[in-house]
């Protein structure tokens, strides 16, 4: 029991203690123990005003009135820190052996405004100047960045409640407000590890950050020291961990983000959610590699993976901090990538009961593109654009103010391949080039994809050069402007006979199961204001040659052309039966019809036109009048029948039963 007794009375004894040092404090020496301690420690002065009352939970120490901290000399006339109350813990045990150490530091509803002035000065930056001319023999403080030196000093814990952060940046005119913050620091060994919890609200959007410095009494410094931090805020995550530096501000280390749909994280900063493509961040944008931020201000990333809406790429990149904008240099690599969300589903244009379906007149939001400067190598297995399907892909894209130039390097492409050069021009309205050569193109694929034509299927080269300007797709296509040309080699067109149609003068040769196969096709084309005209289409085919002229309304979506088609040509293309064949209408349901004016009046029509007389005299008893022509005779007693007796006729001339 003895031992016990001398417990008890141990236990007695310190608790006594304890209540003669809470007596014998005196209260406003501990406050400017305090104020010294700090001074010394940054370099900034501490002024405590108001009663100071002692207190013995969670720490003996003290409670103050209002407290502030001096600004940096050179920021405004606002204190850095600014509190309704503090509240000051003392060391017990240091207490008990004769030494004074502040454990433990509470603020209250403090306000602390965050300034950095247009030489990147911060105010945060406690470090103490070093004298300019130290005497020889005194000790030198401990070196820190840019000869700056602070004071050790421990922090069992600190404690922030309610309080409101504002941020200033005079270089650039950027403000910042964070309210409700919540946070907990400890440094419980001199220049030791520090560990940070911090919460609160900035521009409505509620965050929590965790922190851990290895090296606090360096990174206080400004020097580079081991970091690890994270970031939350709605559905966006981003965690840090490497090193990191502030005089001058520098990273190094590892970065994985999950930035969700970019709302929350854009909200946080006060900025409008970024309206991406699919495909290119616009649900879900994922950022994973080595992230190093240099002096000066620029960001590196490294062994970069992004995914971006389901692409995965692999990126290599960096951004440098610019007057108007920054700008970024990346290679980037990708297996696929799906980017159908460039492309803009065609929408009714015509007026209300018109069943036409025309390009779509919702407004093309070319913003993104004065964002930043780009010079970006691109490299993918394949790639698709939604109206367009491309191979394998290298390509160089250029954006310097808004003016973004694609030059296509390699690129497989229906078959074929793709060179040229495409640019999307934003700084005066929207307007767009292309200089393009595509070689041995499968046009069936091509045109379903551009345009859901699958009449034409053959294979050849296609030369394009084209220019349209306009803020929508429609107004895109009816200002289209330019040239080119194409020459096809063997294939077919579905949905159409020449052949059978001359032959029989049937103009029903048309439609599901008719074709027209054809050994070689070319023809060269000028557009002006959305309509492409072209006046030299020469084609070839057992049998049979034809040419062609007309126009395609590109804007209206619609088709005015004259093929003439010639049957059983002489080996030096002259002679032979030609029946010209007008196909016109709306590209989705063309019209295509005989032209039998243009066809009586050539000479093989008139051998077709004899012909038919004489049947008909047999026939039907009709017997032309001097001077009549057969069209009077026909409309006197076979007007119905004409062209059914001219199709037997040109039958049985071309050797038919």
């Amino acid at each position: 029991m003895r031992w016990l007794i001398r417990l008890v009375a141990v236990l007695f004894g310190l608790v006594a203690l304890f209540l003669v040092a809470l007596v014998l404090v005196p209260r406003d020496r501990l406050a400017e123990l305090a104020a010294r301690q700090f001074e010394a420690a940054t370099g900034r002065a501490m002024t405590i005003s108001g009663e100071v009352r002692p207190s013995v939970w969670p720490k003996l120490g003290v409670r103050t009135g209002p407290v502030t901290i001096a600004n940096a000399p050179w920021a405004a006339g606002e204190p850095l820190l600014e509190a309704r109350a503090l509240e000051i813990g003392l060391d017990t045990l240091a207490l008990m052996g004769g030494s004074w150490r502040i454990s433990r530091v509470a603020l209250d509803e403090p306000v602390i405004r965050l300034e950095r002035d247009a030489e990147g000065r911060a105010n945060w930056d406690l470090s103490r100047p070093a004298a300019a001319d130290p005497a020889p023999e005194a000790d030198p403080a401990p070196a820190t960045a840019a000869g700056s030196a602070v004071s050790p000093f421990t922090l069992d814990e600190g404690i922030v409640t309610g309080g409101r952060v504002l941020w200033i940046d005079h270089g650039t005119g950027r403000r910042g407000d964070i309210s409700g913050v919540q946070a907990r620091v400890t440094l419980p060994e001199s220049g030791g590890p520090a560990d940070l919890t911090l919460s609160g609200q900035a521009n409505g959007r509620g965050f929590a950050v965790e922190g851990r410095l290895e090296e606090a009494g360096s990174a206080l410094a400004g020097r580079v020291a081991p970091l690890r931090l994270s970031l939350a805020t709605g559905s966006a995550r981003i965690t840090f961990e490497g090193e990191a530096g502030s005089a001058p501000p520098m990273a190094d280390g590892r970065i994985d983000a999950a930035l969700g749909d970019l709302g929350d994280l854009a909200a946080l900063f006060g900025r409008p959610r970024p309206e991406l493509p699919e495909g290119l961040g616009r649900r879900q944008l994922d950022i994973a590699g080595r992230l190093t931020l240099a002096e000066g201000g620029t960001l590196h990333l490294r062994d970069g993976r992004v995914t971006a809406d389901g692409n995965r790429l692999a990126v290599e990149a960096d951004m440098t901090p610019g007057g108007d904008r920054p700008k970024l240099e990346a290679n980037v690599r990708a297996e696929a990538l799906e980017l159908a969300g460039l492309s803009t589903p065609a929408a009714a244009a015509g007026p209300p009961g018109d069943d036409r379906q025309g390009w779509s007149r919702t407004p093309i939001d070319a913003s993104a593109l004065s964002a930043v400067d780009l010079g970006l190598a691109l490299s993918a297995g394949s790639i698709d654009l939604g109206r367009l399907r491309l191979g394998a892909t290298k390509a160089i894209l250029t954006l310097d103010r808004a003016r973004l130039v694609v030059d296509l390097r390699e690129v497989a492409a229906y078959g074929g391949s793709l060179a040229g050069e495409l640019v999307v021009n934003g700084r005066q309205g929207l307007s767009l080039a292309a200089d393009l050569t595509l070689s041995g193109l499968q046009t069936e694929p091509l045109l379903a994809d551009l345009a859901e034509f699958d009449r034409l299927a053959t294979q050849g080269d296609v030369r394009l050069k084209l220019l349209a300007a306009g803020p929508h797709q429609e107004a895109l296509m009816q200002s289209l402007s330019g040239t080119g040309s194409i020459r096809f080699g063997k294939g077919e067109f579905r949905g159409l006979d020449v052949a059978r149609m001359v032959r029989t003068l049937d103009a029903g040769s048309v439609g599901e199961g008719t074709r027209t196969i054809f050994d070689k096709l070319g023809a060269s084309f000028t557009v002006e204001k959305g309509v492409l005209r072209n006046e030299d289409l020469a084609l070839e085919a057992p049998l049979m040659r034809a040419t062609g002229a007309g126009s395609v309304g590109i804007g209206d979506r619609t088709l005015d052309y004259r093929l003439l088609p010639t049957l059983l040509p002489r080996e030096d293309g002259t002679g032979g039966v030609s029946v010209p064949v007008i196909i016109a209408g709306p590209w989705a349901g063309p019209r295509t019809r005989l032209d039998l004016d243009a066809l009586v009046r050539q000479p093989v029509g008139q051998q077709v036109k004899e012909r038919m007389s004489e049947e008909a005299a047999e026939r039907l008893g009709v017997v032309p009048q001097d001077g009549e022509s057969l069209e009077e005779a026909a409309k006197r007693r076979a007007r119905e029948s004409l062209q059914n007796e001219a199709g037997r006729a040109l039958n049985r001339l071309l050797g038919g039963n």
